[in-house]
């Protein structure tokens, strides 16, 4: 049989996949080098030499230069040399893979920095020293100093004070907000709380904080910011005549938080529930080229769509400390809440790991895997439908046994016969079955699997699907005379 490389559909893809191959030998490596048609992925490869990094650094183009910034197994000296480098995109990336570890001096380096979104990068990073990121709470632009505040939710309270008081409304707001990048919330200091209230910027992040009186809940159920009666409708000591104020609300975020709390009657909880899905727009609202809606329209759609996605993957934590009385509620939030809870009795984790929503199904098996059966487990895969987009399926926690695998692969659904090529002794048979599959996630999924005839890989190479081609480049079974040939065809 002929080892000849088909034509290639998407060879400049396949070429930069080629540069990560782990089995790509050193001196085709180097010709790498000068591919100027990708993004230079080759130098963020692991097993660079300082000769080959030198040499990176010399050609001073500026995806290779790029990359190599990016890279977080980069010897310190070099990355000391690209922090001068005139480009600040490539100070700014020398930030990014200096994440994975990297000397006080790079730091202090970059500190002075005089381009902010280097700067920024640094307010970003939590491997910077803490005294040094302290500094950047006086640094002279706003912007990085509000970065800081939303990124350094564990500083130090001298930092946090600081932050709270800046002169700048975008600094306060980031530093006394409803939301953070990093986990937990900062807690604002007791003595900064009825200043923080009474600024409009900072008064929705200190709701959540604050002794709620009477005169205090009256007034902030009159805030015309959304956000601040969005947070007191989830504040714990909300007076029951306002909380049934705000579950009139016209923000549908407002309602969606009465709808979350313990003590919301449940015909009130029901008629928000209601209220909610019927105000949703419909699926193709985007799209719909009917839809002329002006700016505030739009708007009430946006917040409506939210609320409904909001809705779908809410988590109460008080429905899972006291889960039986929720376990058969309308309501597949809380039924998804209760079912996050370790101590259900197992006729109630049958019945939730049988629930008609697959997140509830799902959460049920993540906490109860003593009790998932490889029967179960497919079924849970099977119909697994995520509520949002994500990469993670159920067969990643609950790996399915050989015998499965092996059926799966002339399984009608694609995304089940995805699955089979998680068994690294799959008879070739079955490998080469997958590699012609006629959908692409599954030549995709097969590309790199260990027992793939190199003649059915170098078909892949030239798959009509750029992600199974490049995927196919990265396989280390492919030979060095394929390799090379790749190569030629792209003038290297």
């Amino acid at each position: 049989m002929s080892d000849a490389v088909p034509p290639i559909v998407h060879l400049h893809e396949v070429v930069e996949g080629l540069a990560e191959n782990p089995a790509l030998p050193p001196e085709l490596v180097r010709r790498l080098f000068g591919h100027r048609k990708g993004f230079g992925h080759v130098a963020r490869r692991a097993d660079l030499t300082a000769d080959m990094i030198a040499e990176i650094i010399a050609l001073d183009d500026h995806w290779l230069t790029h990359s190599l910034a990016l890279n977080r197994g980069l010897p310190h000296a070099f990355r000391m040399t690209l922090a001068e480098h005139p480009d600040p995109s490539i100070r700014t990336a020398v930030v990014v893979g200096a994440d994975g570890g990297a000397p006080r001096e790079l730091f202090e380096r970059l500190l002075g920095d005089s381009e902010p979104q280097v700067r920024k990068r640094l307010a970003e990073s939590d491997r910077m020293p803490e005294d040094l990121r302290a500094r950047l709470a006086t640094d002279p632009d706003p912007e990085i100093r509000a970065t800081l505040a939303r990124w350094w939710t564990r500083a130090p309270e001298a930092v946090r004070r600081t932050l709270l008081t800046d002169p700048e409304d975008t600094v306060r707001a980031h530093a006394c907000a409803t939301y953070y990048a990093r986990l937990p919330h900062p807690v604002p200091p007791a003595d900064l709380l009825p200043a923080l209230l009474a600024d409009p910027v900072t008064r929705a992040g200190a709701v959540r904080h604050c002794a709620l009186d009477a005169d205090t809940a009256r007034r902030l159920a009159g805030d015309p910011d959304q956000a601040v009666r969005e947070e007191l409708a989830g504040h714990p000591d909300l007076p029951p005549s306002l909380r049934d104020v705000l579950a009139e609300d016209s923000c549908p975020q407002v309602r969606l938080r009465v709808f979350a709390r313990r003590d919301t009657p449940g015909p009130a909880r029901s008629a928000i529930h209601a209220r909610l899905l019927a105000e949703a727009p419909p699926r193709d609202w985007l799209t719909d080229p009917q839809a002329d809606l002006d700016d505030d329209a739009l708007e009430q759609q946006i917040m409506s769509e939210t609320a409904r996605l909001q809705l779908r993957t809410l988590h109460l934590p008080w429905v899972t400390a006291d889960p039986l009385p929720y376990v058969d509620s309308p309501y597949a939030c809380f039924r998804v809440s209760a079912a996050m809870s370790d101590s259900l009795p197992a006729p109630v984790v049958a019945r939730l790991l049988d629930d008609e929503e697959s997140s509830v199904r799902t959460t049920m098996a993540r906490h109860a895997r003593d009790r998932i059966d490889a029967a179960t487990a497919e079924r849970i895969e099977r119909t697994y439908r995520p509520v949002k987009k994500t990469r993670w399926r159920p067969a990643d926690d609950f790996p399915l046994p050989v015998d499965v695998l092996r059926r799966l692969a002339g399984d009608p659904d694609p995304r089940m016969r995805e699955l089979a090529p998680r068994d690294p002794d799959l008879p070739v048979e079955l490998v080469r079955r997958l590699a012609a599959d006629p959908d692409p996630t599954v030549r995709r999924a097969i590309a790199t699997h260990p027992r793939l005839p190199v003649h059915d890989l170098t078909h892949l190479l030239a798959d009509a699907s750029e992600p199974v081609a490049v995927a196919a480049a990265g396989h280390p079974g492919l030979p060095p005379g394929h390799m090379r040939r790749l190569l030629v065809l792209a003038g290297l």
